[in-house]
């Protein structure tokens, strides 16, 4: 087993058995609404265990810490992608000037040797 996976399950099995945990700790139903106007009669709500909206708001939060990331890190994507395309244009180059001397050289050996006086 690698290091890499031992690390792995170490951090997974614990942060589980505390979800688990947390999960079995908080069961009692919540009452979420969405309508801060008419807090008595709400136009819409929702009952759930509080482990329900404790996980949503987690997993909400993951996903837009990485989208924030994500568009955050947009310029050095590009930048990247740039500089792979640049490489890309000077590798193209640079093998033609190979095969254009190729050529040359081939010309070259193919001509009568210069007369001699």
């Amino acid at each position: 087993m690698s290091v890499g996976r031992v690390l792995s399950l170490l951090i997974v099995v614990p942060l589980s058995i505390l979800g688990v945990a947390l999960a079995v700790a908080n069961r009692k139903p919540v009452t979420v609404s969405l309508d801060p106007f008419t807090p008595a009669t709400p136009a819409f709500s929702v009952t759930v265990p509080l482990f329900a909206v404790i996980f949503a708001a987690l997993i909400a939060g993951v996903v837009l810490g990485g989208l924030v990331t994500w568009v955050s890190q947009g310029r050095f994507r590009r930048e990247a992608r740039l500089a792979r395309r640049e490489m890309r244009r000077e590798d193209r180059r640079a093998e033609d000037r190979r095969a254009e001397e190729r050529r040359d050289a081939g010309a070259r050996s193919m001509s009568l040797p210069a007369p001699r006086g």
